[in-house]
């Protein structure tokens, strides 16, 4: 199945921006929509998206208050993939880290890979069932993958820099 034909199929129940000037296509969906759209993906028997196969999440700093959430989906016996995008403001109201739905219940490999962005990135998976850092020590300040990071110069007396 091509990007266009997964494009028609979910324009039917979805509404979403389509990207297609990049190298790899993709959906360009809304925070609120990712769940319904994912489960859509994994479930629906014409696409059987059954691997996530990557998260990526990008700051893309202060200047745009922004960031970018990746999805790369794969359909091992159907042999298609699909990359949805989601953008989020770098900060709630609140001043507190942005948040996503998590999707650990739909595909098991989310758990490290949301756990990876919250940990260098610093956005939280709602709902996600161990939301805590998985490469850096659970005492460290800040999340280093953020445009405005700054890298402590020491930590517990070893010296960083």
């Amino acid at each position: 199945m091509t990007f266009s034909d997964i494009t028609a199929l979910l324009q039917d129940q979805f509404s979403f921006a389509v990207n297609t000037t990049n190298t790899q296509p993709y959906l360009l969906v809304q925070p609120a929509d990712l769940v319904p759209i994912c489960q859509f993906l994994r479930d629906d028997e014409r696409l059987f998206f059954d691997q996530l196969a990557c998260l990526t999440a990008i700051d893309n700093g202060p200047e745009s208050d922004t960031m970018d959430v990746f999805y790369n989906f794969t359909s091992i016996p159907y042999e298609h993939d699909l990359m949805l995008r989601v953008m989020i403001p770098r900060q709630t109201t609140s001043g507190d880290l942005p948040v996503l739905p998590t999707l650990s219940h739909l595909w098991r490999t989310a758990d490290w890979h949301e756990r990876e962005a919250f940990d260098l990135v610093g956005i939280r998976f709602e709902n996600h069932p161990d939301m805590r850092r998985i490469l850096l020590p659970t005492d460290w300040e800040g999340h280093p993958l953020r445009t405005d990071y700054v890298e402590p110069t020491y930590y517990h007396g070893i010296l960083n820099k």
